[in-house]
C-alpha cells in the first residue's frame, strides 16, 4: 500500500499534469473517499481509498459494470430470505459483490444494471436527480389521448401523485407474436423521472386498463438493445462514461433547482 499525494495520483492517472491537478484540488473538484479536498497536500492510498474527479472515480479498473436482460419472474436484489430466484443468479462472475441499480418488480422484465460502483448507483437512483428510464408498455384495451395526457399530467393513487415524464404510442416489440409473449392491445413508450412503486402499473389500472408487459429499454444513456433475455453483458469503458456524464449533469440540475 502507498500513500501519495493526490497530484500525483492523478498525474499518473492520466487525468490532468501535475499543476492542473493542484488547480483541480484548490476548486475543490477532488475528494477522498466522498470527502472533498482542498489542501494541496491532501494524500490517498489507491489500495483502500476512492479518488473522485468531479464524482467520477479515477481508477475504474476495480468496478465492474454489466446489463442484464432481466427476465419476468425473478427478484432484483442481491439476497432473498425466501431463497426465490434472485437477479445474482443470471450474472455468475464470481467473487466480485455486485448489486441491482434500482429496482424492477418480479414480473417487470428488461434492463439493469449490476456494479460494485456506489456512488455511480447512488447517482443514477436518487429520486432528486430524476434520471430517466424508459419502458415499454403492453396494455390489454386501448386508452385515449387524455388519458395519455392524464399519464404526464399526474394521476392521484393510494396517497401518490404519479405522473410520467412523456408517453408515446408505440409498435410492438419484434417478439410480440412469440409464443411466450401475452396478447396487447396496445403499446406505449413512458418515460418515468421519479420511478415509485410500480408506478406505471398503478396509473394504467387507475384508467381501467391492465399491464400485460412491462420493459424497461433504457437507463440514462445506456439501452438495452437487442441483449436476449436472460442474457448479460459487461458494459464498455465508452458507455460507464457516458452513464456518469448523465449522472453528473442530473445531479448538476438539480442542484442549480434547490439554489434559492
Amino acid at each position: 500500500m502507498t500513500v501519495e499525494r493526490l497530484q500525483k495520483i492523478l498525474s499518473n492517472a492520466g487525468v490532468a499534469s501535475r499543476r492542473v491537478a493542484e488547480e483541480m484540488i484548490l476548486s475543490g473538484r477532488v475528494a477522498v473517499n466522498g470527502e472533498v479536498q482542498t489542501t494541496p497536500g491532501a494524500r490517498a492510498d489507491l489500495e483502500t481509498d476512492e479518488v473522485t474527479v468531479d464524482g467520477v472515480p479515477v481508477i475504474r479498473e476495480r468496478y465492474r459494470y454489466f446489463l442484464l436482460n432481466k427476465p419476468a419472474g425473478f427478484i432484483t436484489t442481491a439476497r432473498d430470505e425466501m431463497n426465490r430466484e434472485t437477479v445474482m443468479d443470471l450474472v455468475p462472475i464470481g467473487d466480485v459483490q455486485l448489486h441491482p441499480v434500482g429496482r424492477l418488480d418480479r414480473e417487470t422484465e428488461g434492463l439493469l444494471l449490476l456494479t460494485n460502483d456506489g456512488h455511480l448507483t447512488g447517482l443514477l437512483t436518487h429520486p432528486r436527480y430524476e434520471v430517466e428510464k424508459e419502458y415499454l408498455v403492453g396494455l390489454d384495451g386501448q386508452l385515449g389521448q387524455r388519458d395519455l395526457q392524464r399519464m404526464v399530467r399526474g394521476i392521484e393513487s393510494d396517497g401518490d401523485r404519479l405522473r410520467a415524464a412523456a408517453v408515446h404510442p408505440a409498435r410492438p416489440p419484434a417478439d410480440a407474436e412469440s409464443e411466450e409473449m401475452p396478447p396487447a392491445a396496445m403499446w406505449l413508450l413512458v418515460t418515468l423521472r421519479e420511478g415509485r412503486n410500480r408506478e406505471i402499473r398503478r396509473m394504467v389500472e387507475a384508467l381501467g386498463r391492465k399491464t400485460v408487459l412491462l420493459r424497461r429499454i433504457r437507463l440514462g444513456s445506456l439501452l438495452l438493445g437487442n441483449l436476449g433475455s436472460g442474457a448479460f453483458r459487461e458494459l464498455t469503458e465508452d458507455e460507464v462514461t457516458a452513464l456518469y456524464g448523465v449522472a453528473k449533469q442530473a445531479e448538476s440540475r438539480a442542484g442549480q433547482a434547490a439554489t434559492p
